[in-house]
């Protein structure tokens, strides 16, 4: 009989190993294994996430870069071949080089404007001073779409924040394109900015997990959801302090 209880009492050990961080208490090899590739899912994710982020800043400043060269760059080198021959036609025809100069105030125009929004694009001036509502309104109206903002009037928050829920906001005027319709809602609840984005368009979700990576870096949450003929709804949270 007593071969027998410790028969069996081996086998019930059998496969548990002691863990010297629980006093010697029994642990279950395949438990501890499952919770080995939890964490190292988790890392892989993690390094996927950074990855996403990296690229989609290389992205995006080879995006302002390639605007610069094709549009501000072109404008000013126009003008300053315009320059030259508006020199030369000032005494021998003077209505050529006033005709000219005029062309050339357009291209001055047109250059500025594309400038302001290299800038916009890089960060909105309106997102500091308690100008958040006011610049979602800035970026509705650039798009010329039909859209409903619902933000608290003078409301502010951290620079990293605001511009999280900015560039989601972005992304959903981007989804909703000509014809289309977006919203954005933000509230604050307890300790956190709870915000919901709307496009409403047929479009694809290309790009909207370097929105989930960013709010995530953040300790937040995002969910995107997308149907066939009601866009796509971007609901988040952020926290407002760590």
């Amino acid at each position: 009989m007593i071969a027998e209880a410790a028969t069996v009492a081996a086998g019930e050990c059998a496969g548990r190993l002691p863990s010297p961080q629980t006093g010697g208490e029994l642990l279950d090899p395949a438990g501890a294994m499952t919770d080995n590739l939890e964490v190292h899912d988790q890392e892989a994710e993690l390094r996927a996430s950074r990855k996403r982020l990296v690229m989609a800043a290389d992205a995006d400043r080879r995006s302002i870069e390639r605007d610069l060269h094709e549009g501000v760059q072109q404008h000013l080198v126009a003008l300053a071949v315009n320059l030259q021959l508006a020199g030369g036609l000032v005494d021998a025809d003077p209505a050529a080089a006033k005709a000219l100069l005029e062309e050339m105030g357009g291209d001055v125009q047109q250059a500025l404007d594309e400038a302001a929004q290299l800038a916009q694009r890089i960060y909105p001036t309106l997102l500091e001073g308690g100008g958040f509502a006011a610049a979602l309104r800035a970026a509705a109206a650039a798009a010329g779409i039909p859209v409903t903002v619902d933000v608290l009037a003078g409301a502010s928050y951290p620079p990293e924040i605001a511009w999280t829920v900015y560039l989601c906001w972005l992304e959903a005027l981007e989804h909703a394109g000509s014809g289309g319709r977006a919203s954005v809602t933000v509230r604050e609840d307890k300790g956190a900015l709870t915000f919901e984005v709307v496009g409403v368009a047929a479009r694809s979700d290309t790009g909207l997990d370097r929105l989930r990576d960013r709010v995530e870096a953040l300790g937040g949450q995002l969910t995107i959801r997308s149907e066939p003929e009601r866009g796509t709804r971007i609901s988040g949270s952020l926290p407002l302090s760590q």
